[in-house]
């Protein structure tokens, strides 16, 4: 049996007198290995080895130390494959999910990079007669990052990279449910070269997580998960006087107008819902039909439903994978009757799923339920999973109002031909991430990612020079040197 161990202070670690927990292949069931809950003792141990390697670290010039990242974007490209697979086997997405993946992990090591330029400052002389002032930035010292299970392989390189590249050491624990992909990625880390205690893997559960929160030396911590617990998260970082930036839940709508693309519409809405089986924080989960837009939108949204290909993400064809355990498939056919109970009608049904071969895996078939109403759980809640709520309004204010009457903000998005309805949306939606005629608006690395109200909870978001100005702290100074005290030279 496989075991996760822990990577600290440049050494693997088995870990002795430690509970562990199974991980499991989603779409069989089947066991893959099994992970530590790191204990308080071993996340001191991780986060004073990190403390001690920042001394160092941080006086590695930043041309020095992107160096490092630019040899693990070389291993990673290398390894591209295998890494994807296992994201797969750990996770259940598809292959070309688990490939899109690591592409955006890439471009985040890419983008932090460029360090040299991104963290420079800025300075202006004679603010006053023979005085000059300048701003530097400086790297805060131990940063941590608390991951969730729906990308074991990108949301790491979120902040990872950036932090690193700024001058940080750093802690990474992953979800307990896909510890792998992380260990193979620590492999690689380890093969860059980075000195020991650097990096840090420390693998474990609440517990683990709640002692990076409480431990002096991390400096900074990164969330993402559903909102209950990033509440927590940030009031317990915020208690504990730590930087944080903490990603939250979604309950992301497409809004549909009449003049719309329908053919395209309908297939960029259903990746969006089904994609990843509807586990993303940017995942579609209310698509809003405006006027005559209702009836060819939403009968040709359930035929495409029904029709997806649902199995092992490791067999081609397959267009959408299980869900990550029985307790989420539970959970999702709760919601699923739930919404039937509020007085939605069940179009397509995707509870009971059985998967030739794959009978034993935990598959949720894509689902559409029309006439959500928005007093309604089901508008209310992130189903985390492959459903996709129908409403309806007369007009594209109508429409919006329903946008910004949900308490997520994390995105939204507009099918439309014209460009004024799409500006007006993309200036009145109040969430942080818009996408035109665009399902999924996952920004590019060197965009934030950007999610408002109860979808985010902090100031500075990951990604791009959000992710730098969160790993650097300002310093200004002021200086004046009298000519008299240099009339000698």
């Amino acid at each position: 049996m496989r075991r996760a161990m822990n990577f600290i202070d440049g050494q693997w670690v088995e870990l002795e007198g430690q509970q562990y927990l199974p991980v499991f292949n989603p779409a069989t069931a089947e066991t893959l290995g099994e992970v530590p809950l790191s204990s308080v003792e071993v996340v001191d141990r991780a986060a004073e080895a990190a403390a001690r390697a920042f001394q160092d670290w941080r006086r590695t010039p930043a041309v020095e130390r992107v160096q490092y990242l630019f040899r693990l974007k070389n291993l990673l490209e290398a390894d591209f494959e295998e890494l994807a697979r296992g994201i797969t086997l750990e996770n259940g997405k598809t292959l070309e999910e688990s490939r899109g993946e690591l592409r955006r992990a890439i471009e985040n090591v890419e983008v932090a990079c460029g360090v040299p330029t991104l963290m420079q400052g800025y300075n202006s002389e004679d603010i006053a007669r023979g005085i000059d002032e300048s701003m530097i930035r400086q790297p805060l010292g131990v940063g941590a990052a608390i991951c969730p299970f729906n990308f074991p392989g990108m949301i790491p390189f979120w902040f990872m990279p950036y932090a690193l590249a700024c001058g940080n050491t750093y802690i990474v624990k992953p979800s307990e449910r896909v510890p792998f992909t992380m260990l193979r990625v620590f492999e690689l880390l380890e093969q860059a070269g980075f000195p020991p205690g650097v990096v840090n893997l420390v693998h474990g559960a609440g517990e683990t997580a709640g002692a990076l929160l409480d431990h002096p030396a991390v400096r900074a911590i990164s969330f993402v998960g559903s909102t209950p617990v990033a509440r927590q998260i940030y009031a317990r970082a915020a208690a504990n006087g730590k930087r944080a930036q903490v990603q939250g839940g979604a309950k992301n709508p497409l809004i549909v107008l009449p003049d719309a693309d329908m053919d395209s519409t309908i297939r960029i809405a259903a990746d969006s819902a089904f994609g990843n089986a509807g586990q993303r924080c940017l995942a579609a989960s209310l698509a809003i039909t405006v006027g005559e837009a209702r009836e060819s939108f939403g009968e040709a949204i359930a035929q495409v439903a029904a029709e997806r290909v649902v199995g092992s993400g490791l067999e081609q064809g397959v267009e959408m994978g299980p869900v990550i355990s029985a307790e989420s498939r539970s959970r999702i056919e709760g919601m699923i009757q739930r919404g039937e109970q509020e007085g939605a009608e069940l179009v397509v049904d995707g509870r009971g799923a059985r998967i030739p071969g794959f009978e034993q895996g935990w598959f949720v078939r894509p689902t559409v339920l029309r006439g959500v109403p928005p007093e309604g759980e089901v508008f209310k809640t992130e189903i985390f999973g492959p459903v996709l709520g129908l409403m309806h309004a007369d007009t594209v204010d109508e429409a919006i109002a329903l946008v910004n009457r949900g308490s997520y903000g994390n995105m939204a998005s507009l099918f439309t031909s014209s460009g004024a309805a799409a500006r007006k949306f993309r200036y009145e939606a109040e969430v942080g991430n818009i996408g035109i005629n665009i399902g999924v608006a996952a920004p590019m690395a060197f965009f934030p990612f950007s999610g408002w109200r109860d979808s985010f909870f902090g100031v500075l978001h990951g990604q791009g020079r959000d992710a730098v100005e969160f790993y650097t702290q300002q310093k200004v100074v002021v200086e004046r040197w009298p000519r008299e005290w240099t009339r000698k030279f």
